[in-house]
C-alpha cells in the first residue's frame, strides 16, 4: 500500500513536475504478467524516476547496503527502499550472484514486474559497461520477456557523489521486449547466458546512444581507484 502512497501521493508526482520526464515506448511494457525490466544505470535517482513513470508495480535488486545503515537514519532508509519496492541483495562473495538469481525469480513467479541494472552497479562516468550475466539466468529460468530501457541524462542531473539532483529534464526510453524462448533449457550454459546479456546490452545502448566499454564496471572503477585516478567526465 504505501508504495502506491509513495507512488501517486508524494514522490511520483514530485519527480514528475520537477523534472518533467519524456517518456518514450512506455507501451512496450506488459500491462500484466511477468517481465524483466533491464536498464542502464547512472545515477542514484533512476531508484524513483523509472519507477514513477511506469503504470505497473516494479520491483528492482538493490544493493544490501541501502538496507544496513547505522542508527534511526539507516533503519528509516531501509524501510523507505522496502516501502519503494527494493529488494536488498549482498553483492559480495561466490553466492551473491546465486541469491539475486532467487530473489528475482521470486518476483517473477508472482507475475510481477522485475527491474535490474545488469551492469551490476552504477556508472562511473556514463559509458555503459559489459552486463553481468544474471539478467539471462533469469530471463531463460522463468521464460520471460526483457524489455531494455535507457535513462538519459539522469547522470547529468547527479553523478555519482553529487547528494541533490540538478533540476533538469529527463528521457526515460523503453524499446520493444526481447524474447529469448529459443534459449530455453540452456541457462547453464556459459555461450548462451553471454549471448543473451550482450544482445540485452547492445539493445540498451541502441537507446541510450552511450559510448560501449566491454569491460565490468566494477572492475574499471576499482583498477581506478587502485591507481588514485579520478573517475573521468562523460564526454558530449
Amino acid at each position: 500500500m504505501f508504495y502506491y502512497v509513495l507512488k501517486y501521493v508524494f514522490i511520483g508526482p514530485l519527480l514528475r513536475i520537477l523534472f518533467r520526464p519524456r517518456i518514450e515506448g512506455l507501451s512496450y511494457v506488459p500491462a500484466d504478467g511477468a517481465a524483466i525490466v533491464a536498464g542502464n544505470h547512472l545515477s542514484f535517482s533512476d531508484h524513483f524516476l523509472m519507477p514513477a513513470v511506469l503504470k505497473r508495480r516494479i520491483t528492482f535488486l538493490a544493493k544490501a547496503e541501502y538496507f544496513t545503515g547505522p542508527g534511526v537514519k539507516g533503519r528509516l532508509t531501509a524501510a523507505f527502499f522496502r516501502s519503494a519496492g527494493q529488494i536488498p541483495v549482498d553483492r559480495s562473495g561466490k553466492e551473491a550472484g546465486k541469491a539475486a538469481v532467487r530473489e528475482g525469480l521470486g518476483v517473477l513467479g508472482k507475475d510481477e514486474l522485475l527491474g535490474i541494472y545488469p551492469e551490476g552497479t552504477r556508472s562511473h562516468d556514463g559509458r555503459l559497461y559489459k552486463g553481468k550475466v544474471g539478467v539471462a539466468v533469469m530471463a531463460i529460468t522463468a521464460g520471460v520477456p526483457v524489455v531494455p530501457c535507457a535513462m538519459v541524462g539522469t547522470f547529468e542531473i547527479q553523478p555519482p557523489g553529487r547528494k541533490i539532483p540538478k533540476i533538469k529534464r529527463v528521457t526515460i526510453r523503453f524499446g520493444e521486449p526481447l524474447d529469448f524462448s529459443r534459449f530455453a533449457g540452456m541457462e547453464n550454459e556459459k555461450a548462451a547466458l553471454r549471448a543473451v546479456t550482450d544482445e540485452i546490452m547492445y539493445a540498451i545502448l541502441g537507446l541510450s546512444g552511450q559510448e560501449y566499454v566491454d569491460r565490468y564496471a566494477a572492475e574499471v572503477k576499482a583498477e581506478q581507484a587502485a591507481q588514485g585516478r579520478k573517475f573521468p567526465r562523460l564526454r558530449r
